[in-house]
């Protein structure tokens, strides 16, 4: 089993709509936005409001999510978006 992370600029009712008709459930950490921050070039400072959606998934489709990191990327006009997997053990 899979713990699915996608972290995204802002929060998207159609993301988690689409989340859990594919996977059956989702869980969206939107009520207190993280603030992002990087550095793309020195002297310069990105900051930016993000949700964390987390979805458990039993076996891990790369394809698919790499395909739909790329869509989400288009979507919400950035050059990357950072969609990550760790492995889980259920209690």
């Amino acid at each position: 089993m899979h713990l699915v992370q996608l972290l995204l600029p802002r929060y998207d009712a159609g993301v988690a709509r689409e989340l859990t008709e594919r996977f059956g459930g989702m869980t969206a950490y939107a009520r207190a936005p993280a603030k992002g921050e990087w550095k793309p070039a020195p002297g310069e400072t990105v900051r930016d409001d993000i949700v964390v959606y987390e979805v458990m998934v039993e076996a891990l489709d790369r394809a698919w999510w790499a395909a739909y990191r790329g869509e989400l990327e288009q979507r919400f006009r950035q050059e990357e978006l950072v969609v990550r997997a760790h492995p889980i053990e259920r209690l």
